[in-house]
């Protein structure tokens, strides 16, 4: 017998249009096992999604760049559909800053946890996270935001060069720009020409001091902070492997217990007042051996399925039990339990792991996503490929790397070399 209470179906919102999402496969997953039945709003065309067994029914999502009034039309129009409150999730940055917006709008057809005022935007502003870990005296990397192009050649100068450059909101920016929400710059030049795109990007412009990735600097943490604020499900893992290299999506992780982080999880959201599905991102300073938040994600994280406990629990779950006012079983951890991204790490999906591995596209009770994935993945890595080579005829007027790729070495004696792991999707 289900822990869920499977009368009250759940709603995947997911304004974003990306259809490698695996996390949203993990949600469907999840939630249809236990008996659930699950709902997607999301552009799911082509997309191995839709595949799935588990999907009850597909709905069209908001148009790209929806006012918040469409946002609510579209939820209403699905909450009419369904016919009955259903617990909603959103599965990316730009649906939970506009369900925190509307929650008032969209009850009773929906159940959501009771988050105070507008806090899902202001921890997913990538500028107003670095003024909350100031005042809380949570680890972040130095952050300066620039008002002009000399500040911003300023900024990259007094930080140390190489410099992450970040986009505050990273989910206005518009799709078809070439811009990518956080990248390395190698000089001052480089800030001063990506601070001249603010208006293209949406957002403000912040600059990072670069903390060097390296082994076992990487973590994050996922979780469920319930209707008391207490943390359920979830824990904190290291990100093995990710892409692009040293800047990305994890793409292998590894639940692996460390008080330190999940003391400073527990801290910040208990701090915040945060109820709901959170991911954070950390990377340990090799030098002063502290975690610095990097991200905090009011929604699931890609890979929140590597923390399903012994008994089936995982934050998904956590969230439904917890607003359909069912009680959670006691936490059955299972760490050394691994995750993999398969069509970014192939050869490492073929291997077994001792502590238990889960991947994100291959499901032996889901067959069909997984095999529709290959063509997908196929077709796409072709259209990469191509406009890579296009862009090596043209180059581009600015120079932008994804955090963690090789950049030319700036003129400075702390120029560091770029190698290894993370930061990008979303997760």
């Amino acid at each position: 017998m289900s822990l869920l209470d499977t009368r009250v179906p759940a709603v995947l919102l997911r304004i974003d249009r990306n259809p490698f999402h695996h996390g949203t496969l993990g949600a469907v997953r999840s939630l249809g096992r236990a008996g659930v039945e699950v709902h997607v709003v999301a552009d799911s065309t082509g997309s191995p999604v839709q595949r799935s067994r588990f999907v009850s029914r597909l709905h069209p999502p908001p148009p790209p760049g929806a006012s918040p009034g469409e946002i609510a039309t579209a939820l209403h129009r699905v909450a009419g559909r369904v016919s009955r409150p259903a617990v909603l999730i959103p599965m990316d940055d730009a649906s939970a800053v506009a369900v925190g917006h509307l929650r008032e709008r969209l009850t009773p057809g929906y159940l959501l946890p009771q988050q105070p005022g507008p806090l899902a935007e202001r921890v997913a502003d990538k500028a107003e996270l670095a003024a909350v870990c100031e005042r809380l005296g949570v680890p972040h990397p130095m952050t300066l935001i620039p008002d002009s192009p000399a500040q911003a050649a300023a900024a990259a100068w007094r930080l140390g060069l190489p410099v992450v450059a970040k986009w505050s909101r990273p989910w206005l920016m518009p799709a078809g720009t070439g811009l990518r929400s956080t990248v390395v710059l190698g000089s001052a030049q480089e800030a001063q020409a990506l601070y001249l795109r603010s208006a293209e990007a949406g957002s403000r412009l912040l600059l990072q001091a670069f903390l060097p990735p390296g082994r076992d600097r990487d973590w994050f943490f996922h979780g469920y902070a319930d209707r008391s604020g207490a943390v359920r499900a979830g824990g904190p893992g290291r990100k093995q492997r990710a892409w692009p290299r040293g800047a990305g999506l994890t793409t292998v992780g590894r639940w692996t217990p460390n008080p330190q982080v999940q003391a400073l999880a527990e801290r910040l959201t208990g701090e915040l007042g945060y109820r709901g599905i959170f991911d954070l991102d950390f990377r340990r300073d090799g030098a002063t051996g502290r975690y610095h938040l990097l991200d905090f994600n009011p929604r699931p994280g890609a890979q929140f399925r590597l923390f399903t406990d012994a008994s089936g629990l995982d934050v998904v779950r956590a969230l439904h039990l917890d607003l359909t006012h069912r009680p959670l079983p006691d936490p059955a951890p299972r760490p050394g339990r691994s995750f993999v991204v398969e069509n970014y790490a192939p050869l490492t999906a073929l291997r077994t792991r001792p502590g238990g591995r889960e991947l994100a596209w291959h499901a032996r009770d889901d067959l069909a996503p997984g095999l529709a994935l290959w063509a997908l993945w196929s077709r796409h890595a072709a259209a990469r490929l191509l406009d890579r080579a296009r862009g090596a005829v043209r180059p581009p007027a600015v120079a932008q790397f994804p955090l963690g790729a090789a950049v030319p070495s700036p003129p400075t004696d702390s120029a560091s070399p770029l190698t290894d792991d993370e930061k990008a999707s979303s997760c």
